[in-house]
């Protein structure tokens, strides 16, 4: 998220290092995670409009000075930072449960599901949705969409890529990203991908299917090599369908 005047907007994430982020800012000083985590409640009461150094001071338990000492650049540079930790968690926390999978299966629901749980119960983005829509909103929906997908589909292909070759690895965790990001954006009240039986649902009826009807025809998936160029698993003489 571009973090300029204090507003948040979304940008790529470096998927090979956001998983290595979050225990990185531990290290750049003892109070850091506590102030993004008092940041975290704050935004989660008052969203980014009304919240000020002070209150995120007296939230971490810290002086605005210890703030200013480990965020030289005040508030902007906190909510940046807090951007990039919660990004860097999700990841961390998608990486464990799609590196522990056995199977294609399994790694497609365990991802949605993680995901879905983590959007679920992120409160300061619940705020932000529900109070400063603009923030949030037009970046998951329309055009900064594209990135934020590519992002996740960088980070989930490889490993997917254990049972396809890599560019369809790609191709599949972009799928995978834009159903869980549909279901954030307009839940439904009939499937709940928080559920690992409703996932594995959605996952079992469209998703497997899919790749081995797509396979069985030889039919193009969508082009999204534009966003993943520079990606070591991007290969542009691989095929494009499911083989």
């Amino acid at each position: 998220m571009d973090r300029s005047r204090g507003a948040l907007r979304i940008v790529e994430v470096d998927a090979e290092v956001a998983p290595a982020a979050a225990s990185a800012v531990s290290h750049d000083s003892p109070h850091r995670v506590r102030i993004i985590d008092g940041t975290l409640a704050c935004l989660a009461r008052h969203g980014t409009a009304k919240t000020t150094v002070d209150d995120i001071a007296r939230e971490s338990g810290v002086s605005r000075a210890t703030v200013y000492r480990a965020f030289p650049g005040g508030r902007d540079e906190i909510l940046g930072a807090v951007v990039d930790t919660e990004a860097a968690r999700l990841f961390s926390a998608l990486g464990v449960r799609l590196g522990t999978a056995d199977g294609l299966a399994e790694a497609l629901v365990g991802g949605i599901v993680e995901a879905s749980v983590r959007l679920r119960d992120h409160s300061a983005l619940h705020f932000l949705v529900e109070h400063e829509p603009g923030i949030i909103l037009g970046h998951l929906a329309f055009a900064d969409s594209d990135r934020l997908l590519a992002t996740a589909s960088r980070f989930t292909a490889p490993f997917l890529a254990r049972w396809m070759p890599p560019a369809e690895a790609e191709r599949v965790a972009e799928w995978a990203a834009r159903i869980v990001l549909s279901y954030a954006i307009s839940p439904s009240d009939s499937t709940d991908l928080c559920d690992p039986v409703q996932a594995g649902r959605i996952v079992d009826t469209f998703m497997l299917p899919g790749i081995d009807a797509l396979h069985s025809a030889g039919v193009r998936l969508i082009d999204i090599s534009p966003h993943l160029r520079g990606h070591p698993t991007f290969d542009d003489s691989a095929p494009t369908s499911i083989s």
